[in-house]
Order: structure tokens, then sequence, then C-alpha cells
């Protein structure tokens, strides 16, 4: 790979021009090869027909490399099915140069095609059937460096931007991968397309395999059943819910909460995992998480001889908290809070819900005026599809509160609207209005859901955390 070969190796080229062209910033045959001799010349202090000619030397290595990835991810039939070199020939004369076409065919198909004994045929493709299977068993357990086109050293720099997975990589663009390891667009390409397939993401699928791994998605309770009701059974996993309301609304106390529940075994309503909380207003407090699972244990009868359920010190050492002092702080910490999903996801508490308290909070402050209006949308919209990734990615709820204002435009009816305007508004899936009622009771409203309808729910917050 050319980060693990110098540029003199590279490009047949001497030490001391080698040296001249990583001193002018140009350290890999991508950024040679994107420049015209012209500008290399000047730049690099070079006679332009010597430019000319290294520029030239970088192209062809950049196809070599390409022509190598292509030819790593062709799969050697032979090897895989256990055939000659001649029977391989004229399966892919016949165009069946995968194991996957090879495993549709009948035996008589096999046959006729390539004009070989049907008993032969019916080994082969039971061969292939195997060879698929063991394949999707080794997906499962592969590494970044199993892909094609990653060597030890562009390995080394996806983790230090954050990539530690053949998922992360999959959902990445050509464009960002390439910015982030220093490599070309089309190498970048066929990377994420590697990782696409070996983690079976991407691609048209059918609306009973979107039902059947749709029942992964986990619910988590918040404590309330007619909330839990609202809905559809709890705060959904792989999805975003957005809390908006005055102050003393009650959104705070329920991220809290949910804080706390997420931690309950599954049988209690909750999904076994620990929490992330992005705090960005200064509002998480150790003792209120305290107060809530005291508030659990006068769920469970007691005596002298059984002690609590429930320890609140171990509750804390799994809720994991960064406090964000703007909005660029905030966005970085999503890529910290997956390395830590990534840290936790074997062990018995795998991260299962990322909270931030509040989204607008940082945005709203930086960004004053209908001028700079744009450019904090755009930036809002990559942060929610950065959050959206992170939920997607770990099986895990989202949950954000978010700020309201007030609508001089509205005579008649309630004047508040949430921060954020129509990105935020489509971005979410799940949105709950919360108001203020008498005492410590609260209103929420579900107002828009893709597949619940609107309605109310009257919740309390208490002492001891969210109740009826």
């Amino acid at each position: 790979m050319n980060e693990e070969i110098t540029l003199e190796d590279l490009l047949g080229i001497e030490s001391d021009i080698a040296e001249k062209l990583k001193n002018s910033g140009f350290d890999s045959i991508e950024s040679i090869a994107a420049i015209s001799p012209n500008e290399l010349a000047t730049t690099a202090d070079l006679e332009e027909t010597t430019a000319s000619e290294i520029i030239n030397a970088a192209k062809n290595a950049i196809n070599k490399e390409d022509m190598e990835v292509e030819e790593s991810e062709k799969p050697n039939l032979e090897k895989l099915l256990k055939i000659r070199g001649a029977t391989a020939d004229k399966l892919r004369d016949a165009g069946l140069d995968s194991i996957e076409s090879i495993a549709t065919l009948s035996p008589n198909e096999l046959a006729t095609t390539v004009e070989i004994g049907e008993s032969t045929a019916s080994k082969i493709i039971n061969t292939a059937k195997k060879a698929i299977n063991k394949e999707e068993e080794n997906n499962e357990k592969i590494t970044i460096e199993d892909l094609p086109g990653v060597g030890n050293a562009t390995a080394d720099k996806l983790r230090e931007a954050g990539f530690e997975s053949i998922e992360s990589i999959a959902v990445l663009s050509p464009g960002e991968l390439a910015a982030a390891v220093d490599i070309g667009e089309s190498t970048a390409s066929k990377i994420i397309n590697a990782a696409r397939k070996a983690a079976d993401i991407g691609g048209f699928e059918t609306a009973d395999a979107i039902f059947d791994r749709r029942k992964q998605v986990g619910k988590l309770t918040t404590g309330c059943k007619s909330l839990d009701d609202l809905l559809g059974g709890g705060v959904e996993t792989q999805a975003i819910t957005e809390l908006y309301g005055a102050f003393g609304s009650g959104k705070t106390q329920i991220a809290h909460q949910l804080a706390v529940n997420v931690q309950l075994p599954k049988e209690e309503g909750g999904l076994s995992g620990s929490v992330i909380i992005i705090d960005t207003e200064n509002t998480f407090r150790p003792e209120r998480i305290t107060q809530m699972v005291e508030g659990l244990n006068e769920n469970f009868e007691e005596n002298e001889n059984s002690p609590k359920k429930y320890d609140p010190d171990e509750f804390l050492k799994n809720i994991h908290v960064a406090r964000a002092y703007n909005s660029n702080h905030q966005i970085l910490l999503i890529e910290t809070a997956s390395e830590l999903a990534n840290k936790l996801k074997n062990t018995d508490k795998p991260v299962k819900l990322l909270i931030v308290d509040s989204l607008t909070a940082h945005f709203r402050a930086e960004y004053v005026g209908r001028g700079t209006l744009a450019g904090r949308q755009q930036k809002l919209n990559k942060h929610l599809h950065d959050l959206m990734r992170f939920g997607d990615l770990n099986n895990a709820a989202i949950v954000i509160t978010n700020q309201v204002m007030a609508r001089p435009d509205a005579f008649f009816g309630d004047s508040t609207a949430p921060i954020g305007g129509h990105v935020l508004g489509h971005t979410a899936t799940f949105r709950l209005y919360l108001k203020k009622s008498k005492g410590e009771k609260r209103v929420a409203r579900l107002v828009d859901s893709p597949c619940l309808p609107d309605g109310e729910a009257i919740f309390s917050v208490t002492e001891k955390g969210i109740k009826e």
C-alpha cells in the first residue's frame, strides 16, 4: 500500500526530490496526482518536465493500486469451490463469477450451462452454499484490516479518526473517508463498498425483511404507563425522540429517569445498558439519579431481611456525562461517544441510550440574527444525522431535549413553537410537547410520529421520579 512504501519507491525519484515534495505538503501520491505540472513545479521548485513525469508516475501508481484492490475483490472460485481451473473458467465464461450466482442454480441448470455431470454440478452448488454460510459467519468477526485496500497504516488512521468498526466505515461517503485517512476517493469508495457488503448495509430489500429487522428494536420505559402507551410501548431505539417545552415542563426530569431506567433488565422495561449524556446547560444532577433509584426500590416489598434491590452507586457508574461548552464541542462529543460505545460494546452494559440536554441551547446562543440562520441549520442538520447514525450503529435510543420560543404571529391557540425549524422537525422520529399542569402534573402531547396517532398523556414529576 502507498502508506507503507516511500515516495522514492512509488515514483522512482531521488530522495532529495522526495524531500522537496514532502516539505511542500505533497506526502501522498493522491495529492501529487491531483495537481497540474505547473503548480507542482512552482510549489516544489522543480523543472516542469520533471514535475510532469512525477505526476504521471503518481497516476500510474494509483491505477496500479486500484487494479490490485479490484483483483483482491474477485472471488477465487477454484479455492472456494474446490474445483479445477478449467471448470472455474467455464463458470466465468458463462457469467457465473460469484458463489452467490452459482448457489441459486439447480443442478440441472448448472450442468447444462457448463457441460458437466449433474452430480458434479450438485456438489459445486452445495459447496457454494456452504461457502456463503461460512462467509456470513466470518463477516460477523471481520475487522477493518480485513477490508480490501486497508493496510495497517490505514487501519491506524481510521481508528485515530474514530472509525473502529466496519459499520462505522460503511455509513461514510467516499469524500469523508478520503479526507479522514488521506487516500484517493476511488480507493475510499472500494473500501466503503466492501464494508457495506460485510456489514450488510445498503441496497434494496423487501418490506418483510425490514419487518423482521425491526423486531430487534427495543422499547425503554419512561416509568409512567400512560406515557409509554402514548409512545407505543416506550422510547424506541434506532430513533430520535425529541422532548420540547417551556422551562419546568419536565424535559430534563424525563431524561434523568430514562438514564436510570435504561439500566434495568429488559423484563422490567429497561435495555440492560449504560447511557451517555451530553449536557449543554449544566442540568445533570447525580443526586437526582440517586432519588430516582430510591424510587425504584419503593416498588418492591422490603423487610429487615430484604435489602434494597438497586444500589444508586452502581447506577451512577453506568452514566457517562460530558459537559459541552459550545456547539463545535457538542458536535465533537458525538465522535467521543462513538469511541466509548465501541469500547463498551461487548460488556454487560453496552451503550443503549444517548441523551443531549439540550440540543439547541448553544446553537441558539451562537447564531444570532437571520443572516446566520442558513449556517446554523446546516450545522444542526449534520449534528442530527450524526446522532441518527449513532443510534443505528448501536441499536440505541436517542433522546434530545429542545427549547421553545413564542410565535408573535399566533393570535389564537398555543403560540409555543420548538427551536430548530424544519430541519429538526423532519429529522426527529417522535416529537413530544410537554406542558405544565397543576402541582406535580405534566401533560405530554405526541405531535409527530411515523406510526402512532396524535394523543396526550398525563404524568407526574415527583421526588422519586416520573410516575403516573
